[in-house]
């Protein structure tokens, strides 16, 4: 059995008789709604229907999930699974706190559902999982009055199966595409990049980012180290450190030269320094983020 998304991709479900396996976390998470059901036979007819094939198609379209269940009857039911989306307002808070912390973008853009990424929602007053079943909207055509049904049940086993190939899948439910995302994190770190280069008083354009050093290794990178063969895209992740940790922190305390006449410049030199550093770690984000659409 296949479902397949709105961008007409084909999915192969790993549903077993043991189950969907070792799962990442918010896959884990999303099955615990179902699996919270009280009416326990109807949840165990609802995992038979998904092994086995009653469900004859998934589609993924927009913040809803339209899928066709083969039950008692000749035709198959009809269910709508979807979740409230997110305003554009809320949205702006979201992605100002994805934007605060390079991490969770990093993590997202290599597949992987950040731990904490409710925190990053937290500043909307919203979730990205629903809290309990009952925040998940969803409707059968089939004749029985108790929701979710078996068909409904189904579909959310085989929808954890999707979040696990795909997390962006949770964002597009509620309310932006992976394309969406990614195009207005790109906009929120330029955003923040102007804001340093303000705040540490630059004057050079967004373009212009050579370094203003003399030594030549520092313009030229091919002068410390060089790899002729291409990289395989899929497989570069551009990961950032860990929070609080940076190129400075790692140098360990630099042998400045301090001058009693003026005991704050070398605090304001580190200052400025750590500026500039968020700034090109800030812009090595949005160049993987462009290079990610």
């Amino acid at each position: 059995m296949t479902h397949s998304t709105n961008e007409n991709q084909t999915i192969t479900t790993s549903l077993t008789d043991q189950g969907l396996g070792e799962q990442p976390w918010w896959v884990e998470q999303w099955m615990e709604l179902i699996n919270s059901y009280r009416f326990k036979k109807r949840l165990a007819r609802a995992w038979i229907y998904a092994r086995e094939g009653n469900v004859t198609s998934i589609r993924f379209e927009g913040r809803r999930v339209h899928a066709r269940v083969q039950g008692t009857d000749e035709e198959p039911y009809k269910v709508k699974l979807w979740l409230d989306v997110l305003n554009d307002e809320d949205w702006e808070y979201v992605l100002e706190a994805l934007t605060q912390k390079a991490s969770w973008s990093a993590q997202l853009l290599a597949g992987i559902m950040p731990v904490d990424i409710e925190r990053a929602f937290a500043a909307s007053g919203k979730r990205l999982f629903p809290f309990k079943l009952q925040e998940v909207r969803s409707e059968c055509s089939c004749p029985d009055k108790a929701n979710p049904c078996k068909h409904i049940s189904a579909i959310y086993f085989l929808m954890g199966d999707r979040f696990r190939e795909d997390p962006f899948v949770l964002f597009q439910l509620r309310g932006r595409t992976r394309h969406q995302l990614i195009k207005d994190l790109a906009k929120q770190r330029l955003k923040v990049i102007k804001q340093l280069m303000a705040e540490a008083g630059s004057t050079a354009s967004i373009n212009q980012l050579t370094p203003t050093h003399s030594h030549k290794a520092l313009i030229n990178p091919s002068l410390w180290w060089n790899y002729e063969a291409n990289l395989d895209s899929e497989l570069v992740v551009i990961t950032p450190s860990m929070e609080g940790d940076t190129g400075l922190s790692s140098a360990g305390d630099l042998p400045l030269a301090e001058e009693p006449r003026f005991p704050k410049a070398r605090q304001v030199f580190l200052q400025h320094l750590n500026v500039e550093g968020q700034r090109f770690a800030q812009l090595a984000m949005l160049k993987a983020m462009n290079k990610g659409e």
